[in-house]
């Protein structure tokens, strides 16, 4: 099993915090006893240029032709709102929870991408670009980027966000993942299996 984020409950795959803990127990005995070798690749897919998440997220949504030249996360899209933007990802995502930070009606072009959880300082330098009028993000802390959004937005900057959460921002980059291993891993055959949304919308 070729995954992206931890399979232990923490970012460093630590098993002392948890060790006697139930849970991970179990989780620890099934690769145990099914004799599954779990290879995290996170760092190295990021580290690709373009980066690995982002390739497949682009893709997935037909924005190659949309990128700002020499930029990696930025796009200038055709012009349409918060809402409808947001309306597009959680189809085409296929999650359950995206929230939006911002009236729905606001105008939007200039996106930028944050996909997983960079943190609220890559978020901030997004947003503090004049070339961004909404940044797109997996998983932010609530009482740091989307406390900002709020203010820049309240100071009348036109500066909305989409949270979309962290597995569905990701999945699409993974699933290019499997058909980039692939290209070159022949002697077994390469399946991408999904995670879904975790999230169910109430």
């Amino acid at each position: 099993i070729i995954c992206h984020e931890p399979t232990f409950y923490n970012h460093a795959d630590d098993l002392g915090p948890l060790e006697k803990d139930e849970v991970q127990q179990a989780k620890q005995r099934y690769i145990r006893e099914n004799g599954l070798v779990v290879f995290r690749f996170h760092d190295h897919w990021h580290r690709m240029r373009p980066d690995g998440i982002v390739t497949g997220f682009v893709e997935l949504l037909g924005w190659k032709d949309s990128r700002v030249e020499n930029e990696q996360v930025l796009f200038k899209l055709e012009a349409t709102t918060l809402g409808e933007l947001a309306a597009l990802l959680q189809t085409k995502l296929k999650a359950t929870a995206v929230r939006v930070v911002g009236d729905p009606k606001t105008p939007v072009s200039n996106v930028a991408l944050s996909l997983g959880a960079a943190g609220s300082a890559v978020h901030v330098l997004l947003l503090q670009r004049n070339d961004v009028d909404v940044l797109v993000c997996g998983e932010p802390r609530e009482w740091e980027t989307v406390e900002y959004v709020r203010d820049a937005a309240a100071q009348g900057r036109h500066k909305s966000l989409i949270v979309l959460g962290h597995v569905p921002s990701e999945e699409a980059g993974m699933d290019y993942c499997a058909r980039w291993l692939s290209g070159f891993v022949k002697e077994v055959p390469v399946k991408f299996i999904p995670c879904g949304d975790p999230f169910s919308a109430f």
